[in-house]
């Protein structure tokens, strides 16, 4: 067994009626765009009920965004993939996730990177979250209470870099922290309209820049700077 695959079989005790929700699930990803084969398998694998909250869990393979504590959303499971996809992972890849949420999309990238860590600014969420990852066996992913814009730059480098929501611009202490030929994903207002959003996939080049690829619409919550306790 793999470092980072999940020590839980996620067809036990899986009912007809559970298993036609998951194909139908994945059937609607693929029909959506979503292409990369590890990013499906984790999709099939990571069973998103137990990240959301118990009263939504009837809903967990519904294409919806779902409130969490401390007024934080999950978001719909197609942006998560499709913001997971643009990182383009590999087995190798040392990742650094910003706003762990209920741990839903750290548990996706742990199915197919070396080693995920992630930081939520909400003590509650991100104990949560890390009981959560640390029941279904992901032992290559961690997650913090901490702010994810103010990380000292010993903490690098990173492969990859995720951000769960929207920033005007990545922050010179996340890009300082991508290594060589890496890549940061994140949320940012169109230029064009401040009341629209788009995925942004940057990559560093080779002149120490960023290379912007737009990836897809979204609607993300603001990334808020600073640690903070549950409202």
């Amino acid at each position: 067994m793999s470092p980072t695959t999940p020590q839980f079989d996620p067809t036990s005790g899986e009912s007809a009626a559970m298993a036609q929700a998951k194909a139908a699930f994945l059937l609607t990803m693929r029909a959506r765009g979503i292409q990369d084969v590890n990013v499906l398998r984790a999709l099939e694998t990571v069973p998103r009920e137990i990240f959301v909250p118990h009263r939504y869990q009837d809903l967990a393979r519904r294409h919806l965004a779902l409130p969490l504590r401390c007024g934080q959303t999950l978001p719909e499971p197609f942006l998560a993939a499709r913001m997971i996809e643009a990182l383009e992972l590999a087995a190798h890849h040392r990742v650094l996730e910003i706003g762990a949420g209920s741990g839903y999309a750290t548990a996706l990238i742990a199915r197919i990177a070396r080693e995920v860590v992630s930081l939520e600014r909400f003590q509650s969420l991100a104990i949560e979250a890390a009981a959560r990852l640390a029941r279904l066996g992901f032992d290559r992913a961690s997650v913090a209470w901490g702010d994810g814009l103010t990380i000292p730059p010993e903490a690098g480098p990173f492969d990859r870099i995720i951000v769960q929501g929207a920033l005007a611009e990545a922050p010179a202490s996340l890009v300082a922290l991508l290594g060589p030929g890496g890549v940061l994903v994140m949320a940012r207002p169109d230029p064009g309209d401040p009341h629209r959003q788009h995925v942004v996939r940057l990559t560093r080049n080779g002149a120490g820049g960023l290379d912007a690829v737009v990836v897809c619409p979204c609607r993300l919550q603001p990334i808020l700077p600073g640690a903070s306790r549950c409202l």
